[in-house]
């Protein structure tokens, strides 16, 4: 039995990007053989969430985001109106699940992230009765960089509604909780996340590099 009483947790994944700096929908870019959206989707599949959501953005990019999850358990709810930001799909998200259910939100454009990294901040949530686990990304000589995935427990959500459009994230719940939140440091590496062709060239060349032995 954990330590405090927890939530069940949803593994939510944000999708719904307009792809800008890409110039084509990131989303369904090929990348080591499946589409992009598909690495991080199978990360939080393989992470030991209690269910999963995918936030889509509406139209053709929607659909092709859906086939490319099939065989995944997640359920879907569309972003109407992406270009409100990404705060905007944390808001569609918060707003979608049940009542009871932390969350557990993650960017589609982050492929190098593992089950085992939504595992940790799972553990660390039921360990530690923290209403916020974060994660950042740090090595050798560098300073940690926070970013995705991040937990907020179930409560919370309500407020995760209130993210204004200016903020990448729910900022305001972090500045507010930051006392209480845990944080775990995962390798600068897994941070990269895709936002132009010469960051899925960088993904391509990581994951198709030979296993070390």
């Amino acid at each position: 039995m954990p330590p405090f009483p927890q939530d069940p947790v949803a593994g939510v994944l944000l999708a719904a990007g307009r792809s800008t700096r890409m110039g084509r929908p990131k989303q369904l870019e090929p990348l080591a053989g499946r589409p992009l959206v598909r690495h991080a989707a199978q990360a939080l599949a393989d992470g030991g969430h209690d269910t999963l959501l995918c936030v889509l953005p509406p139209g053709e990019v929607g659909e092709g985001v859906r086939a490319a999850l099939a065989g995944l358990p997640f359920t879907f709810v569309v972003n109407p109106d992406p270009a409100r930001g990404l705060a905007s799909s944390f808001r569609v998200a918060a707003a979608a699940l049940p009542a009871g259910l932390a969350a557990n939100f993650a960017l589609a454009d982050m492929p190098l992230l593992s089950g085992a990294e939504h595992s940790a901040l799972l553990a660390a949530f039921r360990d530690s009765g923290a209403p916020v686990v974060l994660a950042e990304y740090a090595g050798p000589g560098t300073e940690p960089v926070r970013a995705p995935p991040h937990l907020f427990r179930a409560d919370l959500l309500r407020a995760v509604q209130d993210t204004p459009d200016a903020d990448h994230g729910p900022r305001h719940l972090i500045r507010q909780h930051a006392a209480q939140a845990v944080t775990l440091t995962f390798p600068a590496r897994l941070l990269l996340d895709v936002d132009t062709p010469e960051g899925l060239a960088q993904a391509q060349a990581i994951l198709s590099a030979p296993a070390p032995d």
